[in-house]
């Protein structure tokens, strides 16, 4: 869950975004960094090939996008209502939307559709909104990562509901067989990624260990689809974050979960971390013990840019590699994050639409495709998107509208196709290959 729904929103200079608490730092460049313009020497974008079957027996070089599939219907059968779309379960209305991004779901089945009572769209037409415990539609989104050329999904499960908290959702469980199922269909990877937002620091390693001994012993976690590296099953922890007061993670029980996972037997997994961008910083001693154990760490890089003196908007990534360069040096696989662009506005019930920490421009893809050439000139290999439906937040990359409802405001994909970031991060992820130039600038067209 986001920090605004725990009560648990971070003082100023920091904010809890998908769950994972970031720490937001704008650095002003001395050199004034130009945006890269789409210009008409620029190829247009293409039908995507269909993508085979994706190697699950190693994370090294899989481009994955994280997948909340946290959202909920009234009439999907879990009886969870509008969960994620809005404030109050029980109805949906302008001022209880919890999301900044309208889904384009013009390609959804009727089955798949949940009407959202009150929105309408520019034309009068009624606007619909979906659930991820609807398996045609987890299977739809992966249908479109495997057109798009992304190998799969980290999908997240939030510790704080399962079994042993106080408010369990059975239908976790719902969408984790969805996604079980449509990266079988589609030959896609999945892995589980935990996020302890929200969970009281003395249920964090036992909710953990339990749920995935049930996954192993289930057989989930030995599924053909699921993800593992050097013979282990893969599995990510968010929430390794040294200075946040909003996720209960020490390094006592940091060391107790790296323990559990890499001790010998069937429990054991490919552990992989996620947490704070600048773990390097870490003056606690314990906490730099932590991140030298992982086998492999994510550093959370979403809210963290810098403004150029023009107005515009880079994420950062001058840390990139040192980064790297330490992660080796630790023997841990480094796993870079990037995203697209960010906004929260309509969660965070904040209307000043030009203020950075409630939103800021995606500049046509730039903001996005300039982390692509970044990787691509590190030679990075394992990639991490965050996120592929994540719209409460404004990071996803799946088919948004750029003409949502009427009734309230929504951030769109500023007039460009809904499947625009789909196709940035085909070829993302064909220039990371070498299977097209690196290119500073975007090199297709809309």
């Amino acid at each position: 869950m986001n920090g605004l729904e725990h009560g648990i929103l971070a003082a100023p200079g920091s904010v809890t975004v998908a769950g994972h608490a970031i720490y937001t730092m704008i650095r002003i460049p001395t050199l004034a960094a130009s945006l890269l313009l789409l210009t008409a020497a620029c190829s247009p974008v293409s039908a995507a090939p269909a993508q085979p079957h994706v190697d699950a027996s190693t994370l090294t070089g899989k481009v994955m996008a994280g997948y909340q599939g946290w959202f909920r219907a009234p009439s999907d059968g879990t009886k969870r209502g509008w969960v994620h779309w809005s404030t109050e379960q029980t109805r949906i209305a302008p001022e209880t939307i919890s999301f900044d991004l309208w889904p384009d779901t013009s390609e959804y089945g009727k089955e798949e559709l949940a009407p959202a009572d009150g929105f309408t769209f520019a034309n009068g037409s009624r606007a619909y909104l979906y659930s991820a415990a609807n398996p045609k539609t987890v299977l739809r989104h992966f249908q479109w990562m495997r057109d798009y050329g992304i190998d799969g999904a980290w999908l997240e499960r939030f510790v704080v509901d399962l079994p042993g908290n106080p408010h369990p959702d059975p239908s976790l469980d719902t969408v984790m067989k969805n996604v079980m199922n449509a990266a079988g269909e589609t030959g896609r990877v999945w892995t589980i990624s935990y996020d302890i937002a929200g969970t009281p620091g003395d249920k964090i390693y036992a909710t953990i260990t339990r749920d995935w001994q049930r996954l192993v012993d289930s057989g989930v976690a030995g599924s053909p689809r699921y993800l593992h590296n050097h013979g282990r099953p893969v599995v990510a922890i968010w929430g390794f974050y040294y200075n946040s007061d909003t996720n209960k993670m020490t390094p006592e029980i940091a060391g107790r979960l790296i323990d559990y996972f890499k001790a010998p037997g069937k429990y054991g997994a490919f552990m992989v971390g996620g947490g704070s961008w600048d773990w390097r910083r870490a003056s606690d001693p314990g906490w730099q013990a932590v991140y030298k154990r992982f086998d492999a760490y994510i550093p959370w890089n979403t809210g963290n840019f810098t403004q150029t003196p023009d107005g515009n908007y880079h994420a950062a990534t001058d840390f990139w590699y040192d980064d790297r360069a330490a992660a080796l040096t630790n023997g841990v696989m480094w796993i870079p994050e990037i995203y697209p662009g960010f906004s929260w506005s309509n969660i965070a019930k904040v209307r000043h639409w030009t203020d950075p920490r409630v939103t800021y421009s995606r500049n046509g893809g730039n903001f996005y495709w300039e982390q692509w050439a970044k990787l691509t000139k590190l030679a990075a290999q394992t990639v991490y998107i965050g996120m592929f439906d994540e719209v409460d937040e404004g990071t996803a990359i799946y088919k948004v509208t750029s003409d949502p409802p009427t009734q309230s405001h929504f951030v769109t994909y500023d007039g460009y196709p809904s499947d625009w970031y789909l196709h940035l991060t085909r070829e993302g992820v064909r220039m990371l290959r070498t299977e097209r130039p690196l290119s500073d600038a975007i090199p297709i067209s809309r």
